[in-house]
């Protein structure tokens, strides 16, 4: 698997001393949009995944936690929008924020590149899992944090009670093999649903649960491979019976694909899944359905979608991290089979 280094340099060109802006223009931070939790929190999952981090990235990993401890309320909710005005312009929620925060909590806790953002993480993702969300998605996203926290500390209360909440949330899938899944629309970041499941089963000694995600990513990614290649879905979503290849495919669906597929690798030991993996890494390299790279390997920039003519030219915050993401599981698996 060709895969070069995941690069910081956009990621720090977008992290000012407040926190991490959300959109560019180019490669030109957008203050006027401020900043929101969700990309802080993607923020402190890639720099705290990295395995040998710089000086600069423990830095930002301080600046991230920092901005979602001041997002964070008494009863566990987040904020998430704060403007260039440096005031916040949400109240607390459990919304998607929320799911991503605690997944970047849970990450810090296990993986942060200091002793004090490690326990500051711990204490902080403790305390957002008192909360609890309605929406899989959010329940998605804050499952992953649990997995890493039981990852460190297997007796870990809340973070066990949280996996079984939202198992429930997320539902069964149908037994339908034409459509094994627990939405009747696919719509973003999909694959985290089914590596939610995945861990849910696996942390909780569930089979059945396990079995359930791990048949919906094989039906999920067979879906999203197109002539050898990922071709995701848009950002509009996907239903049955619609066309396909569809635009604007998103970078963030290919990021939760590949996690989900090493995640897969790492409980099933089946390296079959690394051919996911493989495949996202190429997706950004240009082995799409427009045949161009999504990483602008000049700026270190992840494009923000792939559209039937080319790939969008601005570089926000999202699309780079989930760049990075990828970059980093595709060499994380090259590492490990040395």
């Amino acid at each position: 698997m060709n895969c070069p280094p995941a690069p910081f340099q956009h990621l720090r060109r977008m992290t000012d001393e407040v926190g991490l802006l959300e959109h560019a223009k180019g490669i030109v931070p957008r203050y006027e949009h401020g900043y929101c939790v969700d990309d802080v929190a993607r923020g402190l999952v890639v720099v705290c995944r990295e395995p040998s981090p710089s000086a600069e990235l423990g830095s930002l990993a301080h600046r991230y936690l920092s901005f979602l401890a001041q997002a964070q309320a008494a009863d566990g909710g987040f904020r998430n929008r704060l403007g260039i005005d440096r005031r916040w312009h949400d109240q607390p929620g459990t919304g998607d924020w929320w799911g991503r925060a605690l997944w970047g909590l849970g990450t810090a806790a296990l993986r942060g590149p200091a002793a004090e953002i490690r326990a500051e993480s711990l204490a902080r993702f403790t305390q957002g899992a008192r909360a609890c969300s309605p929406f899989p998605h959010a329940m998605a996203f804050a499952a992953l944090g649990a997995a890493e926290v039981l990852d460190g500390w297997p007796d870990h209360v809340q973070a066990r009670a949280l996996l079984a909440s939202a198992a429930v949330v997320i539902g069964e899938p149908p037994e339908d093999p034409a459509w094994p899944w627990p939405e009747p629309r696919l719509s973003y970041g999909n694959a985290s649903i089914a590596e939610a499941v995945i861990v849910a089963g696996w942390k909780l000694g569930d089979g059945k649960v396990l079995r359930n995600g791990l048949r919906m990513l094989e039906w999920l990614l067979a879906g999203e491979t197109r002539n050898g290649h990922l071709s995701v879905v848009p950002a509009g979503g996907w239903g049955p019976g619609e066309t396909r290849p569809a635009f604007d495919q998103q970078p963030i669906e290919v990021a939760a694909l590949a996690d989900a597929c090493a995640r897969a690798v790492t409980v099933t030991g089946d390296r079959s899944w690394l051919t996911g993996v493989e495949m996202c890494v190429a997706w950004f390299l240009g082995d799409n359905d427009t045949k161009v790279a999504m990483l602008d390997e000049r700026t270190g920039g992840g494009c923000d979608g792939l559209t039937r003519t080319g790939r969008n030219g601005n570089q926000g915050a999202e699309s780079t991290m989930a760049m990075i993401s990828v970059l980093q599981q595709g060499n994380r698996l090259i590492a490990a089979s040395r």
